[in-house]
Formats: structure tokens, C-alpha cells, sequence
């Protein structure tokens, strides 16, 4: 089997995971971009791993120093990153992955929780008859089903309630609630069902009681984003793939491609945050893989290059665990500007959020007092 489409000349370019945040987070919209692609051939797949534990940090890092090309370097340790290494290194490719700051400690970190197809994507497929929405939701609730199958110990269907305080609106809801469970098809978690005013007060009692009809509860999944991310970097790691953490990329390695006389990238000079070493890792292949900051990593490439993440912010907030109860979530899906926010129990906690609003990139951002209040004003 061969790792196909490795870039040659440019960079390819990988997203972080999908984003909101405890806190805050930055995720990118990408612009299609053509680049020139070139394979990589491996040699064959592997099936055992190599190690029975992961090897040390001092380890790794003598991995990275002493080889003397690897067939892909992956530039950030997030989901996507990981992912990349995960998927080279299990196809016999010699793989290396670094990461500035902690593995998932970035966007992949910063979730609301929830693996989720979107019940207002499905909404938005059906009111527009917009095919492609649709498709993503599909593809979304198959993701699923195979997360909550491979991760049960990081994964687990969480149902979620919908306060109704209208009477028109509980067979509206109803009906859009169903189609979610039918798109789901075999990969329906449990069928949605409709509580009583009482039964929806007893989960809820801090509800607004007046003008409440009754409630809709519906299942989505719940997921643990960091540990998966730390789970399929530890599993890379034991199939072989040289992976460390804090170890920053500082500028491109090139050189000249003897078929076509241009300059194509073919590493990158890495830091060692902690101790302040620098070292060159060649790699006939280097994948971006650092959400937010791709740009950042494009322009060690092209100085010129014209910007393609559109970073936004997600806020969220975490509350008493009184909020919400242990085993349930709630949906408000009309905020005073349109927005959704749920709140979700989580480590003995409650989240809520989130926002959506345009940001700077920086490593720690941080939440701002509008979104805050923005939250507790719905709250």
C-alpha cells in the first residue's frame, strides 16, 4: 500500500480538529488550494507495533536527530496531526511528528464534547436543499458510530434535551428531531422521545417554567478529544514513529529538485523548547498539519504566500455541576442572536457556550468579556 498524495515543493496543508473550547478556541476555514503532488512509496503496511511501550522523550528525540531523512514529517501534534502519523507509520512509511506545545494541548483540546452530525446542519440541508450539508451530516453521525465502536472508553451516547415553550414549535422540532434519527439509520444511538412539562423540570428544574410545553430529547455522542489525541500519538509512537512534543519548527529546509531545478522543501530546523537545542529533520515530505497557525508554517515556505485560515474563536464556560444533571444535556437552538448553546455535564461540571466570532491567531488566547456575558446573559 502507498501513502499517496505527498507534496513535493509545497506544503501540504492539514486542519486542526474541529473546534470550540473550554475557554477558547481558534479554528481555521480553508480555501481549496492546488499543489503539486507526488507519491510516496511504502513498502509494506504494518500490522504489529514496534514497541511495547512508547519510548522515552530523550529517546525520540535521538530518533529525530539520527535518521537521516524520513519519508514524512508532520508538523503539529493535534488531532489531524496525529491522525498523519498514525496513518504513514501504519503504512510502513518512516514517520516523524513534532509538536510546539503538548500534544492536543491546542484546538484539539478545546471542544464541546460532543460527536455530533448537527441537528441545524440538518436543517439548514432541508430548508435550503442544500445536498452538500446534508451529506456532511451523514458522513458526520457514520463518524459516529465508529467512534463510539472504537473509543467506548472515551465515548458514550449522550442524550440531549430540547425545552419547547411552544405549542407549534413541539411538532416542528419533532418532525426535524425524527429525520435526524432516520439519516442516522442503523447508526442511531436510541430514538428520540417527547417529556412533559413535569418530566422535562425533574432533569431540568432551573428551567423557566413559564410558557413551557414540554421537552424533545434526542441522542448524540459524547467524547473525550483530548485523551483520543493522546491515545492515537501514544499508538503512532509504538508503531515506530518518532514523535516529541516541544519541539518547535523554526524555519523550512530546502533544496533543489534535480527534475524540475526549483527549490522544494525538504525538512524543517526544529527547537527543543526545554533545552534550547536545534536540530535539521529532512523528510522527502512535510505535512502542515498546525490548524490555526498553518499560515504561519505556509509563509516559512513563501514569504508571499497569500493567506488561506480565516481563524474564529469559540467561547465557552464552565459552571456548577447543579447546572445540568450527570447523564443529560440541554439544546437552547434560538438564542437572542440566532446562535445554538448547549450545556453539557462534564467531569462533574457543567459547559456551556459556545460563540463563533473573528480572532487573532495566538498560542494561549483568551476569552473576551462580551462573549462571557454574551453566555451568562443567555444563561
Amino acid at each position: 500500500m502507498a501513502f499517496q498524495k505527498a507534496v513535493k515543493g509545497t506544503i501540504l496543508v492539514g486542519g486542526g480538529a474541529l473546534a470550540s473550547v473550554l475557554g477558547l478556541s481558534q479554528f481555521a476555514h480553508y480555501r481549496r488550494k492546488q499543489v503539486n503532488l507526488a507519491y510516496v512509496e511504502a513498502a509494506e503496511c504494518v500490522s504489529e507495533p514496534v514497541n511495547r511501550e512508547p519510548p522515552s522523550r530523550e529517546a525520540q528525540l535521538l530518533t529525530l536527530q539520527n535518521t537521516s531523512e524520513f519519508d514524512i514529517l508532520v508538523i503539529g501534534g493535534g488531532a489531524t496531526g496525529c491522525g498523519c502519523a498514525l496513518d504513514a507509520v501504519t503504512r510502513g512509511l518512516k514517520t516523524a511528528l513534532v509538536e510546539r506545545d503538548d500534544f492536543s494541548s491546542g484546538t484539539s483540546s478545546r471542544s464541546t464534547k460532543l460527536i455530533h452530525g448537527g441537528v441545524r446542519y440538518l436543517q439548514k440541508a432541508i430548508m435550503k436543499l442544500d445536498i452538500e450539508q446534508y451529506r456532511m451530516v451523514k458522513e458526520a453521525l457514520h463518524e459516529r458510530a465508529n467512534l463510539l465502536e472504537i473509543a467506548p472508553h472515551l465515548s458514550a451516547p449522550l442524550p440531549i434535551m430540547l425545552p419547547i415553550y411552544k405549542w407549534w414549535q413541539l411538532p416542528y422540532y419533532w418532525i426535524g428531531i425524527k429525520l435526524y434519527d432516520l439519516v442516522a439509520g442503523s447508526n442511531c444511538l436510541k430514538s428520540s422521545y417527547v417529556l412533559s412539562k413535569s418530566r422535562a423540570l425533574e432533569h431540568f428544574p432551573m428551567l423557566q417554567k413559564d410558557k413551557l410545553v414540554g421537552a424533545i430529547v434526542y441522542y448524540d455522542g459524547q467524547h473525550n478529544d483530548a485523551r483520543m489525541n493522546l491515545a492515537i500519538a501514544l499508538t503512532a509512537a509504538r508503531y515506530g514513529a518518532a514523535t516529541a512534543n516541544y519541539m518547535e519548527v523554526v524555519s523550512l529546509l530546502k533544496k533543489t529538485d534535480p527534475q524540475t531545478g526549483k527549490e522544494r522543501v525538504s525538512g524543517a530546523r526544529c527547537k527543543d523548547v526545554l533545552t534550547g537545542q536545534e536540530f535539521d529533520v529532512r523528510a522527502k515530505c512535510v505535512i502542515n498539519a498546525t490548524g490555526p497557525f498553518t499560515d504561519t508554517v505556509r509563509k516559512m515556505d513563501d514569504k508571499n504566500a497569500t493567506a488561506i485560515c480565516q481563524p474564529s474563536a469559540g467561547v465557552h464556560i464552565v459552571m456548577p455541576g447543579y447546572y445540568s444533571p450527570e447523564s443529560m444535556g440541554l439544546l437552547d437552538p434560538a438564542t437572542s442572536d440566532g446562535r445554538v448553546i448547549f450545556f453539557l455535564p462534564w467531569q462533574k461540571m457543567t459547559i456551556a457556550g459556545t460563540t463563533d466570532t473573528p480572532t487573532d491567531v495566538t498560542p494561549h488566547p483568551i476569552p473576551s468579556e462580551e462573549d462571557i456575558n454574551f453566555i451568562l446573559n443567555e444563561v
